[in-house]
């Protein structure tokens, strides 16, 4: 009996994907669920239009970015600019202080802060809104303290752009359309060679007189089109069951989604060249794809509130790019100018695990 048991022992610790499965999952797992998932807001960027630029409007900006929530990445010269930073991506929030701040807040007892928030996240919008609303207040009260002033009133206008109800269908759509196009994808080709291999008519293929790159490319087109089908039902759902706008273009938006498909399938071929059956082959494309997915590509939890080094592992997730140009194309309505940069990572992605699955065919084939 102890000697079967050793045995066994021997058999799990020779399989190193069980010890990955054993050991690793739990471990990644833990690490993921406890420093991804947070809903605390750090260094959001913002932009700060200061019409008045007076003592007080610079106490406010101090103030605000000394938070630590808020990081300043941008101070406007005008209302003009306010909707192309918006449309970049690269802040949350502007804040408008209006012009004569500081002799309004002395001589009338008021004064007036608007604040535009990117609601596309519609959470974190709410969130900012709540910190930069509480920020305010705390100065205010503290104004009129110190001063033994009349009561102090600054009106904080809030205005949510591109999703003014603050729906979070808005978030979600272009979330579960990534996540359900990814892992469909991904999974449906990662057990398609695997099940060659099981099935033994690996070997036919390879020394058929078609050519590695031939094999992947017949692999994989059927599930394009498969794909490709799955998500115009999954869009039309979007459009007429849950209202979400496409405000950009649908040609664009179709030819983004087509490129993402094509980088899924890729990598899922390049997770069945390396696994030895489909049940593996399924156990990589859970384990290497859903957790990350949902976790480190913004669709859920915002990216620049986790710890710097997730932050720079989500670079390397797909899904990252392919929300934002989503998002961009679904709610901002903007073209490819925009985000070229993120359709141009995610075409190098689908090149390299095209390249890297022939690759593994020559090895096999050698």
């Amino acid at each position: 009996m102890w000697a079967f048991i050793k045995k066994e022992f021997f058999h799990i610790f020779r399989d190193y994907r069980s010890m990955v499965i054993l050991f690793g999952m739990p471990i990644v797992q833990v690490l993921l669920f406890g420093f991804a998932i947070t809903n605390e807001i750090n260094d959001a960027q913002i932009a700060i239009l200061d019409h008045s630029k007076d003592v007080v409007t610079r106490e406010l900006t101090q103030k605000i970015v000394s938070s630590n929530y808020f990081l300043l990445v941008e101070n406007l010269e005008s209302n003009n600019q306010i909707e192309a930073e918006f449309k970049k991506g690269d802040i949350k929030q502007v804040v408008i202080f209006e012009s004569g701040f500081a002799r309004k807040l002395e001589k009338e007892g008021k004064a007036s802060i608007q604040l535009l928030l990117d609601a596309s996240e519609p959470n974190t919008a709410n969130m900012l809104n709540a910190y930069t609303t509480g920020i305010i207040n705390t100065y205010s009260m503290q104004k009129m303290i110190n001063s033994n002033a009349v009561p102090l009133s600054i009106q904080v206008d809030s205005k949510m752009l591109f999703n003014p109800e603050l729906k979070s269908v808005y978030m979600f759509v272009p979330g579960v359309i990534t996540v359900l196009l990814m892992l469909v994808s991904a999974m449906m080709t990662s057990i398609s060679i695997t099940r060659e291999k099981e099935l033994g008519t690996m070997e036919a293929l390879l020394v058929s007189p078609l050519k590695p790159i031939q094999i992947i490319i017949g692999k994989v087109t059927p599930y394009v089109l498969l794909s490709f089908i799955n998500l115009v039902v999954i869009l039309l759902l979007a459009k007429f069951v849950f209202l979400m706008p496409i405000r950009g273009s649908l040609v664009l938006l179709l030819a983004e989604c087509l490129l993402f498909i094509v980088m899924a399938l890729a990598l899922g071929i390049l997770i069945s060249t390396i696994s030895k059956t489909q049940q593996q082959a399924m156990m990589m494309s859970m384990f290497a794809l859903m957790l990350p997915t949902i976790l480190l590509s913004g669709f859920i939890f915002p990216i620049e509130n986790m710890p710097l080094i997730l932050q720079y592992i989500s670079h390397l997730m797909p899904p990252k790019w392919f929300i934002i140009i989503i998002k961009n194309i679904m709610l901002k309505g903007v073209g490819i100018s925009y985000f070229w940069k993120e359709t141009l990572i995610i075409a190098f992605m689908t090149v390299f695990f095209i390249g890297m699955s022939v690759k593994k065919f020559k090895i096999r084939l050698e």
